[in-house]
């Protein structure tokens, strides 16, 4: 099986503390990814939400890293559909003002068979909205 890891960097004019809290503050997260349950960031800790979209794919993920400020990783799953499992991962680091977000979704080759909504490019088309598009917007709102 092809790998078909997904890597989005971008970089922000904002402070790092900015763009953790973003990504690891359910009530940030849900201005601008998903409205995650059950989020603690804590290692081992299991989380799950569904897509705005009208899919309704239940994601359910457990952090398996936690870097204060710099790095969390977890898992993402459909154990509705599957056993099947792949890890994200967001990398910060920062120099002066700008932040750089480096996004890493791996395994999403493990999704192949089960249809049109879990391929590679489906994964990359909402990466795209999410890491170009929400997330660009949310910090505009948050610096001005």
């Amino acid at each position: 099986m092809k790998d078909q890891t997904i890597v989005k960097d971008i970089a922000f004019n904002a402070a790092i503390t900015t763009l953790w809290d973003a990504i690891t503050d359910p009530e940030e997260m849900k201005k601008w990814y998903f409205n995650i349950q059950d989020f603690k960031l804590v290692e081992g800790n299991k989380f799950y939400f569904y897509e705005p979209n009208g899919k309704n794919f239940k994601h359910v993920c457990r952090i398996l890293e936690v870097v204060p400020g710099e790095r969390i990783r977890y898992t993402w799953s459909y154990p509705e559909y599957s056993k099947a499992i792949s890890v994200v991962s967001w990398q910060l680091t920062s120099v002066d003002r700008i932040t750089h977000v480096r996004l890493k979704h791996s395994g999403i080759e493990n999704f192949s068979s089960l249809g049109l909504n879990f391929e590679s490019s489906s994964f990359d088309a909402g990466w795209d909205a999410i890491i170009m598009k929400s997330l660009p917007e949310f910090l505009k709102s948050k610096l001005y």
